[in-house]
């Protein structure tokens, strides 16, 4: 039987008495309050990639109820290169809100030459508010 535990970007696994920790794909920041004085509010986020081959990434945008949201996510699917970090602006409108609460996750995307077809994802939080 084994247990997975996320800690701190990375994950540990717990099997059989062996403990020892893996790498995990992240992103920061994982949590941020915005101010905007207009219509839409913008976050800069960098989802990392610390596996030894390139993975396929989509960013998405979704309420904090996981329903997705109409953003403008820049890029919004990419591919990152092994030990890499890129850049990544999302414009989310406030929709008639005065806040609004949203989850920016970052998902790898399964190669379709490779056998495993796991897709991980991770997500931030973040709260704005507009004056």
């Amino acid at each position: 039987m084994s247990r997975r535990l996320a800690v701190a970007g990375f994950v540990v696994a717990y099997a059989a008495g062996f403990a020892g920790p893996s790498p995990a794909q992240s992103m920061s920041p994982m949590r941020g309050e915005v101010t905007s004085f207009t219509d839409v509010f913008a976050v800069r986020v960098f989802p990392a990639n610390p596996y030894g081959r390139p993975i396929g990434v989509e960013i998405r945008v979704y309420d904090q109820d996981f329903a997705p949201v109409a953003a403008t996510v820049m890029p919004g699917s990419f591919t990152l290169a092994a030990g890499a970090s890129r850049s990544v602006l999302v414009v989310v409108p406030f929709a008639g809100a005065a806040a609004r609460k949203v989850r920016i996750c970052t998902e790898s995307v399964p190669f379709p030459d490779n056998q495993t077809r796991i897709r991980a994802q991770i997500c931030g939080k973040f709260i704005a508010t507009r004056r």
